[in-house]
């Protein structure tokens, strides 16, 4: 019937029979994935990535390993195929490598005899798609980012994420609290991939705090299961103000005046960033160079916000176009010594 005698099919027929339903020899394939016997398929490809890039003989030397790999590729190979782990399930290993009789096959034929090919690394390039598991690929249509890591490496921290914090002096000088909303790549529960989720930052600014201060916010950056996630750092940029402007600590006044003015004295009115009005007299003779300090009336401290720095005046003197020459008679006779 199938070129053999009657009588060694028989034997065949009957060793492998009762090897199969009564033996309990065998390797256990769930042992060595360390999962139960009631893992998901996802569960054991969970299982499997994580050991594969342990037991990976470019990250791990250790003697021995290398078999302890290629049974992980053995293991794998049978229990994430639906039929051999069926056969596995039911019959053991010794039943998935001998082979086993369908019962109501036609002519009792035996299945197929299962053999690994015993190339563990050709399991995990078509587990990972790559030899480098690292690459870019994708998981349920969702791209994933590995950072491009070889085996063996520690994960390594992406460099931070540098943003523009734009405020206006007044921000500065009262200190404020900002909300900042940001868009990041967070892992999911199962480790593998990930989503887009906001989140919302608040950043305290503290009196006095200069143009290029930094806000860090450590590890807000996109998470991903090979990396360590970047710091997300905010820089200070002071934006323009109508009236002053900033020099380190002061605040600089900058007024026109006209040459009578400069002259003969005057006052400035000033309303200071903190809602005061403070009148200024000039009772000197305003020339090109000329500056004058108001201590105390510039921007706070940043590490002791009670001082301040001081208010300088500066000034542009407005010369009139043309004079009368009566007009000029009587300057000089005014500025004559």
């Amino acid at each position: 019937m199938f070129g053999v005698p009657r009588n060694r099919f028989l034997i065949k027929t009957f060793s492998c029979v009762n090897y199969i339903h009564f033996s309990t020899m065998g390797r256990d394939y769930y042992e060595i994935l360390e999962i139960n016997r009631n893992a998901t398929d996802a569960d054991i490809k969970k299982a499997y990535r994580r050991l594969a890039l342990k037991l990976h003989p470019t990250s791990n030397r250790e003697p021995g390993n290398y078999e302890r790999f290629r049974q992980l590729g053995e293991a794998f190979h049978v229990l994430s195929d639906l039929g051999k782990k069926a056969t596995y399930d039911k019959f053991g290993e010794d039943g998935l490598k001998c082979g086993i009789p369908t019962e109501f096959a036609k002519g009792g034929a035996w299945s197929l005899k299962y053999a690994y090919h015993n190339n563990p690394e050709k399991t995990f390039k078509e587990f990972f798609g790559s030899d480098n598991p690292f690459s870019d690929f994708y998981i349920s249509d969702l791209p994933l980012q590995f950072g491009g890591l070889t085996l063996g490496e520690e994960k390594i921290k992406d460099d931070p994420i540098e943003r523009d914090l734009h405020l206006s002096l007044d921000d500065l000088f009262h200190g404020c609290t900002k909300k900042i909303k940001i868009s990041r790549k967070v892992m999911n529960d199962n480790g593998c991939t990930s989503s887009i989720r906001d989140k919302i930052l608040t950043a305290t600014v503290k009196p006095g705090w200069k143009e290029g201060t930094r806000i860090t916010f450590p590890k807000e950056g996109d998470q991903g299961p090979n990396n360590i996630a970047a710091d997300i750092v905010f820089i200070v940029r002071q934006k323009p103000h109508a009236v002053f402007k900033r020099l380190d600590n002061d605040l600089i006044y900058h007024a026109v005046v006209s040459l009578e003015m400069a002259l003969t004295g005057f006052s400035v009115e000033v309303e200071t960033l903190d809602g005061r009005l403070i009148n200024i007299p000039f009772n000197e003779i305003v020339h090109p160079s000329y500056k004058k300090v108001v201590p105390g009336e510039g921007m706070p401290l940043p590490h002791n916000p009670s001082q301040k720095g001081d208010l300088i005046f500066t000034f542009n003197v407005h010369f009139p176009e043309k004079l009368s020459a009566e007009s000029k008679l009587l300057i000089k006779q005014a500025l004559h010594y």
